[in-house]
């Protein structure tokens, strides 16, 4: 009879089952709020990185202690892209574009602060959903990567780390 089954049957738990039982019962107490602030940020650097791609201009700088703000606009390529590479149906590429710049700014922001996070993470999955299906289908190995962490965040929301919290909290 192995160890395992001999233990089983008197009772008592060996060390290493009991240290692996106790490894897991720490693990499970990682709050979801950390995993959800984790994820917040990771998520809105990839959008935001990739809206950054397709404008110029959108700048906030210290120059000589001075804060210099540049407005955005449309980049060259961004329309380009949009005509050559992700050929989206039923959207002409001269929407397509400024509107994905627009979401991909927006929402990464309204994540990254907390505030009509699930939402915004919703429609971020959306945006995934619609690249992975329409543009990249071959990509779905990071497009999963991406969605599981929005729908964690659309699941059980932004955490204690955020402003619809406090909303949350000052209206109950």
């Amino acid at each position: 009879m192995n160890t395992l089954a001999s233990t089983a049957a008197n009772g008592s738990t060996s060390t290493p089952l009991r240290l692996a039982r106790q490894g897991i019962g720490l693990l499970g107490c990682i709050p979801d709020s950390a995993i959800a602030l984790l994820g917040r940020f990771a998520i809105a650097g990839i959008f935001w990185k990739s809206g950054q791609t397709k404008v110029q201009g959108f700048a906030i700088d210290i120059v000589n202690g001075e804060f210099q703000f540049g407005l955005p606009r449309l980049s060259d390529s961004a329309v380009a892209l949009f005509r050559d590479e992700y050929k989206l149906p039923l959207v002409p590429p001269e929407l397509a574009a400024p509107l994905a710049a627009m979401a991909e700014h927006l929402f990464p922001l309204l994540i990254l602060i907390g505030l009509a996070t699930r939402f915004s993470a919703l429609a971020l999955l959306v945006m995934t959903a619609t690249i992975q299906f329409l543009v990249y289908p071959d990509a779905w190995p990071t497009h999963g990567v991406w969605a599981a962490v929005l729908l964690f965040i659309v699941a059980r929301g932004p955490g204690v780390v955020s402003l619809d919290h406090l909303i949350a909290r000052r209206f109950r």
